[in-house]
Order: structure tokens, then sequence, then C-alpha cells
């Protein structure tokens, strides 16, 4: 098992793609920290990870606040005696031109996809040292790569890019590797936000060269290998699985 007597947590793991990697990571091996704001979806994968013969925690979380954050870690270490591996996955998606974006949305977007994802770093760093070091899996988006119609989410996706490389830079002597992850159009939940028609939806997945949305699970498999120690040598790294979106 490729996570073996790891212990990881998932920001944003009760559903959609925090839930897939959730549900990965314990067929892999680790125990898992389910944190999130979703309490009955968090306790019912709990008790389904449980009765798979996993070993998994739902532990309430706000993304954009510090002091859940802190405690989240501090549960985890209580509970597992380490912290080896985050998944920031927690984010919100809201449609806007610039001028059509007013301040309450691009607060709401940036504090919890950006500030979201420093917090929980920050909070992580300190329990991957007692651990000897670990792995930081920063969830953005080919949103935070190109340009498109959601001003705040692509500039949200895009700090969340650059965050990511100068914590890899600054912490890589320490054995703490942070790399990024930049799905492209992925069948959950959130999707049906970003093609609000059908029509929208046929004209914008024709334009991907795998012509295709993708999987939950396609994205989980490199969460997964950045999580896991085949990933020793990337930091600082993106991983783009988008079907060649953005090559193009």
């Amino acid at each position: 098992m490729r996570l073996e007597g790891k212990v990881a947590l998932i920001s944003g793991g009760a559903r959609g793609m925090g839930a897939s990697e959730a549900r990965r990571f314990a067929r892999e091996g680790a125990k898992v920290g389910i944190a999130d704001v979703l309490e009955d979806e968090g306790r019912r994968l709990e008790a389904e990870i449980a009765e798979a013969g996993g070993d998994a925690v739902f532990i309430r979380l706000d993304a954009t606040s510090e002091d859940d954050w802190i405690g989240a870690v501090a549960e985890v270490e209580q509970r597992y005696g380490k912290l080896d591996v985050l998944v920031n996955n927690a984010g919100i998606y809201r449609r806007g031109y610039v001028l059509d974006t007013d301040t309450q949305t691009w607060d709401d977007v940036m504090d919890v996809n950006a500030k979201g994802v420093f917090l929980g770093t920050k909070a992580a760093i300190p329990a991957m040292r007692r651990a000897g070091g670990g792995s930081i899996v920063n969830i953005s988006s080919t949103a935070g790569l190109v340009g498109g119609g959601a001003a705040a989410y692509n500039a949200s996706k895009g700090a969340v890019r650059l965050l990511t490389k100068a914590t890899a830079i600054q912490y890589a002597k320490e054995g703490i590797r942070v790399n990024s992850v930049h799905p492209g159009p992925i069948d959950t939940d959130m999707l049906a936000m970003v093609y609000t028609s059908a029509e929208m939806r046929e004209e914008r997945l024709a334009n991907i060269p795998l012509g295709r949305a993708g999987r939950p699970e396609e994205v989980v498999n490199g969460v997964l290998f950045l999580a896991s120690d085949e990933a020793s040598f990337m930091t600082g790294s993106e991983l783009v699985i988008d079907g060649g979106a953005t090559a193009q």
C-alpha cells in the first residue's frame, strides 16, 4: 500500500474530490482526518471508511479559521501521533468578470481558496517538522494557469500556485515537499456550477483534446502520487490533469 504508515489531513474532505481522496488514501493504508464544515456528510464518510476496514476521523473545519486549522492539526496528532500529509482541497467557485464581481464575492473566494491554503499550510508545517518531514498537496486548477471568466476564482487559484512554490523553496531543507495539482473540468458537483447548461457543457468539452470531462479518480491518482514517497524528488511542481486543455 502506497501510504502505509502515513497520517493525512484533507480539507474539504466530506464530499466531491475530497471524499474521493479520503477513500483512496484509506485504501492505500493512510489514517485520514476528514476536515470539513459538512458534519453529516463527514461523519457518514468516516463510518463508510471504517466499515471498509480503514481508519478515519471527521474533524469540523472552517478552512478560513486559523483556530480551526490549529485545532484540526492538534486533533490529528493527538489521535494518530503525527501528521505526514496535508491536502488543501477545500474550495469554492464563483463566476464573474471583473466588473461583475463585487467585493464580498472576491473576499469569499479568496478567503476559502487562498487564505484557507495559507492557514492550512501554516498549521501543518510545525507538525511535519515534528514528524521529520511531510508532503503538502495544494489543489489549484487550470484556472490558476490561464485566464477565464471567473476573475476571483482565477486569482485565487493563481495565488495557490505561487504560494505552493514559495512554501516549497522555504521548507525543502526540512524534508517538507509542497506541490500543486491543476485539474481541468472534472465531473464533480462544482462542474455543474461552471457549466450552467447542457449546451455550454457540450461546447466546452468539445474543445478539450481528449473530448470529455475528467473523472475524480483521475485527479486522485495524481494527488496520491504527490502525497506518497514515490514523488520524493518533486517539490514546487505543478501537476496538470486536464485532458490536454492547457496544451493548446
